[in-house]
């Protein structure tokens, strides 16, 4: 019936379209980044930060890259506690991204070193041989122009002091785009509360692998472990692995768990069969090894 009389049919798909609009797109402009969503230990961006922001953005990472965390189970355990609107007071524009060329990075501040990024952004494939992102090594030949981004914080409203600003000097902007994602998803303890802890008590399940087994462990060592610490556990941008340091269990709470602090990530998200390999290979290329 509602096909025969045209004039209403398009003033009721007008409304409900209208109405579907308002509810999705405008409402949520009141209901999100008011001052109940902020984040109190989320903090503005610094001089350089917001250099290297304005540096990724014109470099198009966020083509590849998205910066956001979706609320479902298979991406919390990846990388870690969902995004939050809070976090994102200070973007302007956000960078949420919608496709994952390369991965997500809203969780990529201190989970490296400053040296990894160093040598990511320099040499891709030294870290990644499968990838395809372009090398940026080039970025370390552009100094920056403090007065240029004075002009940008005033703009942005941000704070900053001369001497942030006289420190950028010295700085290119190869400094600028690690500092800036050295500060993703940094400011909030997501680590802790995305944190998986170990059940139960701690048991080699593979007490005595032989050399095949070893072997075909290998190349678990290579992609997670070999960027930082050599291809043959020499060490790197982390230490070497060789020395008789650690019994079987602590090694293994330690690539379980990561060490934060000096920008190991935790890798329990390879399970705990896989972490126990890794364990087995590393002492096996100890002193005390087979």
């Amino acid at each position: 019936m509602w096909e025969k009389k045209p004039i209403l049919l398009m003033i009721l798909a007008t409304a409900a379209i209208l109405t579907g609009t308002i509810v999705t797109m405008v409402l949520p402009f009141f209901w999100v980044n008011t001052e109940a969503d902020r984040i109190e230990y989320v903090t503005p961006y610094t001089p350089l930060e917001q250099e290297g922001r304005d540096i990724y953005m014109r470099e198009g990472c966020n083509n590849c890259h998205t910066q956001t965390v979706r609320p479902l189970v298979a991406e919390v355990l990846r990388y870690g506690d969902y995004s939050k609107s809070g976090e994102f007071v200070y973007d302007r524009p956000f960078l949420w991204g919608s496709k994952r060329t390369g991965s997500d990075l809203a969780r990529l501040g201190g989970k490296y070193p400053d040296a990894w990024h160093y040598q990511h952004m320099a040499d891709p494939r030294s870290i990644f041989p499968r990838t395809n992102m372009p090398a940026y090594g080039w970025l370390s030949d552009n100094p920056l122009n403090p007065d240029m981004i004075r002009r940008k914080m005033r703009v942005l409203g941000f704070p900053y002091t001369e001497e942030q600003i006289d420190e950028l000097a010295s700085k290119n902007e190869m400094d600028a785009i690690i500092a800036y994602m050295q500060k993703l998803g940094n400011d909030i303890p997501w680590r802790q509360t995305a944190r998986t802890e170990i059940v139960g008590e701690l048991r080699n399940p593979y007490p005595d692998p032989d050399q095949a087994t070893l072997e075909s462990w290998q190349p678990l060592y290579q992609s997670n472990c070999s960027a930082c610490h050599g291809a043959n556990m020499e060490g790197g941008i982390g230490p070497e692995l060789v020395g008789d340091v650690y019994d079987e269990e602590t090694l293994f709470r330690l690539i379980y768990d990561g060490i934060p602090e000096n920008g190991m990530p935790a890798y329990a998200n390879l399970g705990s069969d896989r972490v126990w390999q890794l364990v087995n290979l590393i002492k096996h290329h100890q002193p005390n090894g087979n």
